[in-house]
Parts: structure tokens; sequence; C-alpha cells
């Protein structure tokens, strides 16, 4: 198959209508982010042509890359603002960092595997975005220098709420995490001055969030 500009445009716009719109996503910054953004660059070259198909794909041995709607879904939920500083847990290829680029002020992505990170920045900076810094280690423990956030994404699924991305939110600050192991529920949490409202959103499979500093 002849690769073409204009072919993963078509193919993107596709998956824009029928994956993202047609299942009801309608967060106008998320649809805008999706068409801009090319994914086929954030998978392996071996799997570009299944790049904007509606599956998740694998990066490497414990790492995917989600499924667009799952992704699309957990950025409206969100409710992210042009304003926000938003927390990545889990960069992996880098994909939903560049989509958050477009949607907010400032992303901070943490990755525990350092060769990912890496790659995922050097490709970022490829497609201008410089409203993102990168840090390599335990996306348990969060960022703390640089929170509080307005939100926090999390793209593994955690065994229980991670307490330490809690403390992290800002009053009124939303959060979207997979929450389970055998099972997994995606989970939207918001911190109100009453507690943690939660919501869930519904089943998801991600890889496990792994927690350097302890054996689980």
């Amino acid at each position: 198959m002849t690769e073409s500009p204009d072919m993963y445009e078509h193919l993107r716009a596709e998956m824009v209508k029928a994956q993202v719109v047609g299942r009801g996503i309608s967060d106008e910054a998320v649809i805008a982010a999706m068409q801009q953004v090319p994914r086929h660059l954030f998978v392996p070259e071996h799997l570009r042509a299944e790049a904007y198909e509606d599956k998740p794909l694998p990066l490497g041995p414990d790492q995917t890359i989600s499924q667009p709607y799952i992704v699309a879904l957990m950025l409206e939920t969100l409710r992210l603002t042009s304003a926000d500083s938003v927390l990545e847990v889990g960069t992996g290829s880098g994909y939903q960092t560049a989509l958050l680029s477009e949607i907010v002020g400032q992303v901070y992505s943490i990755e525990l595997d350092p060769g990912l990170s890496a790659a995922a920045s050097r490709l970022l900076k490829q497609q201008g975005c410089d409203n993102v810094k990168f840090r390599s280690g335990n996306g348990w423990r969060g960022w703390v220098e640089q929170g509080p956030f307005d939100a926090i994404i999390v793209s593994a699924a955690a065994f229980e709420i991670p307490r330490d991305l809690v403390k992290q939110l800002k009053m009124g600050g939303r959060m979207v995490v997979p929450i389970g192991e055998q099972s997994q529920c995606l989970v939207f949490l918001e911190k109100t001055e009453q507690g943690l409202i939660s919501q869930e959103l519904g089943a998801v499979r991600f890889v496990p969030l792994k927690d350097e500093d302890s054996h689980h």
C-alpha cells in the first residue's frame, strides 16, 4: 500500500466521524485535536496502516496505544480548558500527550520507561508541541513539584485510587483513571470541599500501572 499524507488525512477524518463523533463525543476541543494530531506517527511503523482503526495497538512488550474512542472519552470527561495544567501518567508513545498539548495550557507527562519517554519527547518536539514537560519516573507518585493540577489523566490501570495523585489535584480538580486488576472500570473523580465524587464510566482494559516503590 502506498502511503500519502492525503490517505492518512482521509483515514483520520473517517476515524473522527465514525469512532469519536459517531459515538457521542461532542467536546469541540477534543474533536479538533483528534482531527489535527497524526496518530499514525505514534504507532510502530509496521502498524501505521492500522493507526486509525477502532482498536488499541501494541507499542512493545507491556505497552499499548489506546483505542481512539477511549482516549476521546477520557479527554472529554475531564472537561478540559485552554487554561488548564494537566498531569498525564503514562506517556506511552505520546499520542494522548499531543492531543492534550492541543487542548490545554500546560502538560506534564510522566512515564516509567525512559526509552518511551525520550522517544515521545523527540516526536512531540518535531510536531511543534512546546507546552509539554516530560519526566521518567513512578506514575503512582505523580509530579509534586509541578502540582497542584486542574486535571490528571492516568493511562494505565491502578489497583486502587492513587492517593498521591488525588493530593496533587486542585480543589475542583478532575481525574480519570482505570481501576481494577482482572476486571477494570474507568472512573472519573472530582475533588470537592465535601470530598471525592466518583462516577463509573464503564469497563475498559489497560495495562497495569506499575508501582516501582512497592511489590504490587
